[in-house]
């Protein structure tokens, strides 16, 4: 009878791990769509493969303030330090996931009481029983154990050993997103400083531009006395005046502002950002070798976090897929029990022991592993579609940077003709205007043109500044 019902188990057991073994088909794209280009499509760009990527960003930025506020901000900003503490997450993941892998080992003690009615089918077996002539089964019948245990899922499908390494891989991509943070936490840094750097040049300019309105004004009310200018002709005067010191105390609200905000990124409350007072415009980019797109994928820490997250999700698809074959436990415990405490030492009366084994498979609840299935699959998808589109914008990024640095280099110089022109402009309206070959309002617009060009200049020159900056960080560089 036995043997009949075991070999009756043994191929139920067998049917149902046929019946759960059937797991649906993974319906996901291996690769990217499109492949990298060859080139960024950019004219006067070299195919080189050598990267300003691969410099260290402490060698890439000669500004020894710039150098000393990057580095306190590597220590001190709090989205950095917030995204430290998502790699120690996963980190304590990978543990967590490392551990289901071990046997669950443990030791248990335990004391019970238990009054067995005596109509009962265990109370009419036990009535007569007696521990020793003469003596009946104790009642109500205690119970007192100290027991080792322990349980062990057997890993026949690699389901732990996959979900294990979709942990280790999710923190690579989270130590992937910590470089991310700190090249895009770098540059925004370094394009604050050239702004900050860009305004103090800006109100210089405007101080010295208040300074010659303020002379031209004091030209005309003489004029005006003489009788060779109205009143019209200084209140302009006098009104352009107003503006340029109004535009004064814009420049330095913004320059309170962009200090402040680099106060932020590093950490500090507010205080005057240290920078050289130079001449801004003497400034130069750094030159930029852009490298082949390919090395992209291998540079931009972005692209190297989603490629993580697409290789943790086909790992998660598969740990997804054994949920749908059966899984075999491992149970088993040792140790002593008796009804009363002085036996419970009494060897080998008192001891217990057990070993077992499940298999489990799937049949009910198929629906709800499929749902799941589904779910992983379709998260494999979305990582797959946001990798292509980190690619994409990363050679995006690249390519419209690469194309400003050109076109800013060309802006840079005519606009610096341009001022040369409208000062020269300005000696000559002021030696018309003496003469009276000119009116007023000649040398008001020369000088607010004069004052537009010499603006806009160094705005091009922060602009260039930016778009090396931003290239540096769209080629991959700066986590290094």
């Amino acid at each position: 009878m036995y043997k009949f019902k075991l070999q009756h188990s043994i191929a139920l057991g067998l049917c149902l791990a046929v019946v759960s073994c059937k797991a649906p088909e993974t319906a996901t794209r291996e690769t990217p769509s499109n492949p990298v280009p060859e080139s960024f499509n950019v004219t006067n760009v070299s195919k080189d493969t050598t990267s300003i990527a691969s410099i260290p960003w402490k060698t890439f930025f000669k500004d020894q303030n710039l150098v000393n506020l990057i580095d306190l901000a590597l220590k001190n900003n709090q989205e950095l330090m917030i995204t430290l503490q998502e790699i120690e997450i996963a980190k304590n993941d990978i543990r967590v996931k490392k551990g289901l892998l071990l046997p669950t080992a443990g030791i248990r003690a335990g004391a019970g009481v238990e009054k067995v009615g005596r109509y009962t089918s265990q109370g009419a077996g036990d009535a007569s029983t007696e521990i020793k002539p003469g003596k009946e089964m104790p009642d109500p019948l205690g119970d007192f154990a100290i027991a080792a245990y322990a349980n062990w899922e057997v890993d026949i499908w690699k389901k732990l050993r996959n979900s294990k390494k979709a942990a280790v891989t999710r923190y690579l991509s989270t130590v992937e997103g910590k470089n991310f943070v700190v090249t895009s936490l770098i540059a925004e840094i370094a394009n604050s400083y050239y702004e900050l750097l860009a305004l103090d040049s800006q109100l210089d300019i405007v101080k010295q531009n208040i300074e010659l309105q303020s002379n031209a004004l004091e030209i005309v009310k003489v004029q005006k006395q003489a009788a060779r200018a109205t009143e019209l002709a200084v209140q302009k005067f006098q009104a352009e005046v107003l503006t340029s010191k109004s535009l004064e105390f814009d420049i330095r609200q913004q320059i309170k502002e962009t200090e402040n905000k680099i106060n932020f990124l590093v950490g500090q409350y507010p205080q005057e950002i240290k920078r050289e007072r130079t001449d801004f415009l003497s400034l130069m980019p750094a030159a930029v070798s852009s490298g082949i797109p390919s090395q992209l994928l291998a540079n931009r820490p972005d692209v190297k976090q989603v490629e993580m997250e697409l290789t943790a999700s086909k790992l998660d698809v598969k740990v997804a897929r054994a949920e749908f074959y059966p899984s075999l436990d491992i149970k088993a415990a040792v140790g002593v029990n008796a009804f009363n405490p002085s036996y419970l030492f009494t060897f080998p009366e008192s001891i217990l022991y057990s070993l077992a084994g499940d298999i489990v498979a799937p049949l009910i609840n198929r629906n709800a592993i499929k749902a799941e299935f589904k779910n992983a699959n379709a998260r494999q998808l979305q990582a797959l579609y946001n990798y292509d589109k980190t690619v994409l914008n990363a050679y995006i990024e690249v390519s419209n940077h690469l194309s400003k640095i050109e076109n800013l280099e060309k802006s840079y110089d005519l606009k610096s003709q341009q001022v040369e022109a409208l000062n020269r402009s300005i000696d000559v309206s002021n030696d018309l205007f003496k003469s009276a070959r000119v009116d007023y309002f000649e040398v008001l617009m020369t000088q607010r043109d004069a004052l537009e060009s010499k603006l806009e200049l160094i705005e091009t020159k922060k602009d260039q500044l930016s778009a090396t900056v931003n290239v540096y960080k769209d080629l991959g560089g700066g986590w290094r």
